[in-house]
């Protein structure tokens, strides 16, 4: 390098700012009201959306599939297939939020009649929100949501080129959307669904995804329940079946119920997978808390005494210890925010400023200091003794 030329760059900042200082002069003195890069961001991130109930369609004989649009009738907000939908429901008089995966693919958000679709199936008794969804929701219903949440998507620089799609029950959700955009040609992957089913005539989605006809998408239906006719796969997603579907380096995307993670965990160690190539959606809330490790069993049972500081206003209200933080709140009609109800986002991040909880091993997403100084995600933390907590005015 020559001398010359080092020193004109070294003097380049002085350069840079004499430019700067001369443009300020010729500069007009009127303020600058537009936002062209803001007006962009916002469209493509808008945040929370005000959204319509346009159609509900059955997707099995237990679940239906409702589609919204914006209430402003603008596109939907890009997404990745196989994110979520955070909602938040009205049911008497009180606010409750629900994290569901997106069934329908991101470029049927981007259209000329733009939508997006999640689809729920009746709860066995305890969730309230998913029978709210398939016995009293209806076609012209307001509902506010967040999309394009979570973690849970194809990434070309992570994930191998061929996935492995094990879903189980409403767990197909999301790779119904990511078959969808595969078949649109918008995603480039391989994806091999492995989905089990209890009975043939309760398979979700099944008439959706029998339409779906591309070379880089196969699905094959797996049945846990006793049907003598049946031709096709039997039993659960086991090792041994699991392999038999693995063609070259893989990755497996896991989504279903919190007993099906308990057993492909085991299973999935049976085939030496490398612990990058396993990805496991967030299930929301766990079902059964006390089966965790290190939950103490002596309090399953009791309800304590949650006291919810707001700036300087304190409330007392009942927390059973098998029901989250979240769920105590929205119960006494306190609101906090919440997405995706796991333990992952940080959404509902809170201080815990005496008492003890015990937090869901599974999806624990906090950061290393909020361990230490005392805060949890109210949505995966629960009482286990008197607790005081501090949370944001909403």
């Amino acid at each position: 390098m020559k001398v010359k030329g080092f020193l004109k760059d070294v003097g380049g900042a002085s350069r840079v700012t004499k430019a700067r200082l001369e443009a300020f002069e010729k500069a007009s003195d009127q303020p600058v009201v537009s936002d062209s890069i803001g007006d962009v961001a916002r469209e493509w991130h808008p945040g929370a959306l005000d959204l319509v109930v346009t159609q509900i369609v059955p997707a099995s004989k237990t679940a239906v599939t409702v589609r919204f649009r914006r209430e402003d009738g603008k596109k939907l907000p890009l997404f990745y297939a196989g994110q979520f939908l955070a909602l938040e429901f009205d049911v008497n008089g009180k606010t409750v939020s629900r994290p569901y995966s997106i069934s329908s693919a991101p470029f049927e958000a981007r259209g000329e009649e733009p939508f997006v679709e999640i689809t729920v199936r009746r709860s066995k008794g305890d969730g309230f929100i998913a029978d709210f969804v398939n016995t009293q929701l209806k076609v012209g219903d307001k509902i506010r949501g967040t999309m394009g949440c979570g973690q849970f998507y194809y990434e070309p620089l992570r994930d191998a080129k061929h996935v492995m799609a094990l879903a189980g029950g409403t767990g197909i959700t999301p790779f119904a959307s990511m078959a969808k955009e595969i078949a649109h040609g918008t995603l480039d992957m391989d994806l091999t669904i492995l989905f089990g089913s209890v009975s043939s005539d309760d398979i979700i989605l099944k008439d959706e995804l029998d339409k779906i006809h591309c070379d880089k998408v196969h699905i094959v239906h797996v049945l846990s329940g006793d049907e003598p006719d049946w031709t096709g796969e039997r039993g659960f997603l086991s090792a041994e079946l699991i392999r038999k579907y693995t063609k070259g380096d893989t990755s497996y995307f896991i989504c279903g119920p919190q007993a099906m993670y308990t057993y492909l965990r085991t299973e999935l160690e049976k085939l030496d997978i490398p612990k990058r190539r396993v990805r496991f959606e967030v299930f929301g809330s766990a079902k059964d808390i006390t089966v965790f490790p290190g939950y103490p069993a002596e309090v399953r049972d009791k309800t304590f005494t949650l006291t919810v500081v707001r700036g300087i206003h304190e409330d007392e209200i009942p927390a059973k210890a098998t029901e989250s933080l979240v769920t105590a709140l929205e119960r006494a009609g306190i609101r906090i925010e919440t997405s995706c109800r796991s333990g992952e986002c940080g959404l509902c991040r809170t201080k815990v400023l005496s008492g003890d909880v015990f937090v869901s091993p599974e999806g624990d997403g906090r950061r290393a200091a909020d361990k230490e100084f005392g805060y949890v995600h109210a949505c995966s933390a629960y009482p286990v003794s008197d607790v005081k907590i501090k949370i944001p005015i909403l």
